[in-house]
């Protein structure tokens, strides 16, 4: 397989160490179990939770994805609707919030995998099994 940017992995949800295979068990749309991941990657074996509760920093990264959610939402309902009530920015914000978990899940975990966990690439990374 042709070597695959990070930025490639990150958007494709591949593990960081080998970039071939996948975190998730099931594609984000299947809303039962979005948030199903691989204990050990499918290709290279790495273990994806280094420690118990390692992926509890992920919550940062997904608090800020929603706070910038929310907060170009904010601009959009103040600029388009001439700054209606604050009953209309919840109903339509925290809505928005709720639809989105699925890819906010996911987004914060790969993006904390990938920058926060300090797995290096390597590309001749075979199975471990």
């Amino acid at each position: 397989m042709a070597n695959v940017s990070q930025l490639q992995a990150v958007s494709k949800g591949l593990c960081p160490r080998c970039r071939q295979g996948a975190i998730f068990k099931y594609p984000v749309y299947e809303l039962r179990r979005f948030d199903e991941m691989y204990k050990h990657c499918p290709h290279c074996g790495i273990r994806y939770e280094i420690e118990p509760g390692y992926f509890w920093g992920a919550m940062f990264v997904s608090y800020v994805l929603s706070a910038g959610v929310a907060l170009v939402l904010g601009f959009l309902i103040f600029y388009g609707l001439n700054d209606p009530g604050g009953w209309t920015y919840a109903l339509l914000i925290c809505p928005a919030l709720v639809l989105i978990t699925p890819v906010n899940f996911r987004i914060s975990r790969i993006v904390w995998l990938h920058f926060v966990s300090g797995i290096q690439y390597e590309p001749d990374k075979t199975s471990e099994f």
